[in-house]
């Protein structure tokens, strides 16, 4: 591949606004011009206090390529120690080579996002990359940075960090659609679930101690969402002190167990000159004819029923129905809250 076409593929690239076209973009890239073996791009995981790495997308010299599906169970992934060029990469935040068990050579570059060390590409190739092709490397990787950091610009609050809510009707579509596909083909497919978060009296929070202490308890909240939930779940800012979580492959027990495991670490952990927090929530499971505003309803209506109820709890759309405690009035989703 000539210079003028690599710069061509970057250009390409770069058009992708959904993360995953753009990693398997990104992959394909490498792997024409540097005619390597393999290429592959990894993120990094923290899981109960693992490390581990998830592949976000691969090719292979023999035109198997492949952005990875979501994974159901982040402690099924490999920890990082296990492709130490990875760990050393991603560690030491510098170029790492290693070799494989068949004496092809591999390269690993840092991927950062926000200064911080995302995750790495490795490059697989029959031998050492010259200065020049890993000067490149860093360069299209740079770019590819550059992108990302304009996407989440538009895509992420600017206080927490997790997505906003002009991002979620896109990505819901996504998930519908893909919840809608799996049914059709694997009728054992576990669900996914759409879930309301909201923080019990905020607004006194914000009376009694100001904005700045309650936009630390926005971002202490958002923070441990992020390390209580898979890196294939969806967090959005929905508005105010209210957030979305999209769980996706989850039973409803487990569904209900990890959003209960939210709840209770929020109410055990101290917050600076406020004390206990607490958080309601309410959620529902994203069926294939689902439009998002229908789907937020019910889920919302849930969440009234847990503030209506002693707030501190997790109230799941589907259960309260059928328990009699909600009623649907029509097709709609219309809900009487008795």
């Amino acid at each position: 591949m000539s210079t003028s076409r690599l710069i061509q593929g970057v250009a390409e690239s770069t058009l992708q606004r959904d993360r995953n076209q753009l990693d398997l973009a990104t992959v394909r890239l490498l792997s024409q011009f540097f005619q390597a073996y393999s290429v592959t791009l990894f993120h990094v995981l923290e899981h109960e206090g693992t490390i581990r790495l998830v592949t976000r997308a691969a090719t292979a010299r023999d035109g198997v390529e492949q952005a990875i599906p979501p994974f159901k169970d982040p402690s099924q992934l490999p920890m990082l120690g296990e492709i130490p060029v990875c760990q050393d990469c991603t560690t030491l935040d510098r170029v790492v080579e290693g070799v494989t068990a068949e004496g092809r050579l591999l390269t690993a570059f840092p991927l950062h996002a926000k200064a911080t060390v995302l995750g790495a590409v490795v490059v697989e190739s029959g031998e050492s990359l010259p200065v020049p092709h890993i000067d490149l490397i860093h360069g299209i990787l740079r770019i590819v940075e550059n992108h990302v950091a304009l996407l989440d610009y538009g895509e992420r609050d600017t206080l927490t960090g997790l997505l906003n809510r002009k991002t979620f009707d896109a990505y819901f579509d996504h998930v519908r659609r893909r919840v809608s596909s799996q049914q059709a083909t694997d009728a054992d497919v576990e669900p996914s679930w759409l879930a309301l978060v909201d923080i019990d009296h905020f607004k006194s929070i914000n009376d009694r101690h100001g904005h700045l202490f309650g936009d630390e308890v926005l971002l202490l909240v958002s923070q441990m969402m992020t390390r209580n939930f898979r890196g294939a779940d969806h967090i959005f800012r929905f508005g105010g002190e209210e957030f979305l979580i999209v769980l996706d492959h989850a039973s409803e027990a487990g569904a209900h167990i990890a959003l209960d495991r939210l709840r209770a670490s929020i109410e055990a952990h101290p917050f600076p000159q406020i004390g206990r927090v607490t958080v309601s929530l309410g959620y529902t499971q994203i069926r294939p004819e689902d439009v998002a505003t229908i789907c937020v309803e019910r889920a919302d209506n849930a969440l009234y029923y847990a503030k209506a109820n002693g707030r501190n709890n997790v109230q799941n759309h589907e259960m309260l129905i059928r328990s009699g405690a909600l009623s649907t009035k029509s097709d709609t989703a219309t809900i009487e809250l008795f």
